[in-house]
């Protein structure tokens, strides 16, 4: 059976409060890259948190919404368009993403857990890395919930600016129609330019 996400990291720390981190969008051509944190109270309980990817699009909005609304779940959400990606590079905007997360929550915490295998440069606090978190612990998984459903959103919204690509149901990610798209309709601003195959489209403009 695979690992059930709790607080055990958490609570074992030994410190207050501790926050989850995550990041969704490293992969699409197109959109910011946005990260989650999320501070939940000892013995917080809700059914279905799991990693965001493990889960449907309808449940990741239901909990979302309910993580927002509870008292128990404090959240921040950090951002990094594309433009300051492809200026400061992937990992850099990475690491950006969530200490601007970690900075939007209203409390401190004492320690973030990060999802991964590297502790990003340049945060708030001090934290720790957890290969595979998002199925481990309780708050990196809320994290990975709530940036994910936050991201979809904004690419929801990107979408109606810019119809046509696809963004209200790809993301931002390279599908056939998005790539399609491009050759049709062109680079928008929200487009990554240190992408590959968005520079290769961008060389053969000029």
């Amino acid at each position: 059976m695979p690992p059930i996400a709790d607080l055990s990291r958490e609570i074992a720390s030994g410190l207050r409060p501790v926050c989850g981190v995550d990041e969704v969008g490293r992969g699409p051509f197109a959109g910011p890259l946005v990260a989650g944190a999320v501070v939940l109270t000892p013995g917080f309980a809700m059914v279905g948190i799991a990693d965001s990817k493990a889960i449907t699009r309808l449940a990741r909005e239901r909990l979302a919404a309910a993580l927002h609304a509870d008292p128990g779940a404090t959240i921040g959400i950090g951002r990094v368009e594309a433009a300051e990606l492809d200026r400061i590079g992937l990992t850099a905007a990475n690491d950006l993403a969530m200490a601007r997360a970690i900075d939007a929550l209203p409390v401190r915490p004492a320690l973030a857990l990060i999802d991964g295998r590297r502790v990003p440069k340049g945060l708030p606090v001090p934290a720790e890395a957890i290969v595979k978190g998002d199925a481990t612990s309780l708050s990196i998984a809320a994290a990975s919930i709530v940036a994910k459903v936050a991201r979809d959103r904004i690419m929801a919204d990107l979408a109606k600016q810019h119809p046509g690509y696809g963004w209200e149901s790809n993301a931002g990610y390279g599908t056939a129609a998005h790539r399609e798209a491009l050759k049709t309709l062109g680079v928008t601003p929200h487009h990554r330019r240190s992408f590959k195959p968005i520079a290769e489209i961008l060389l053969e403009e000029q």
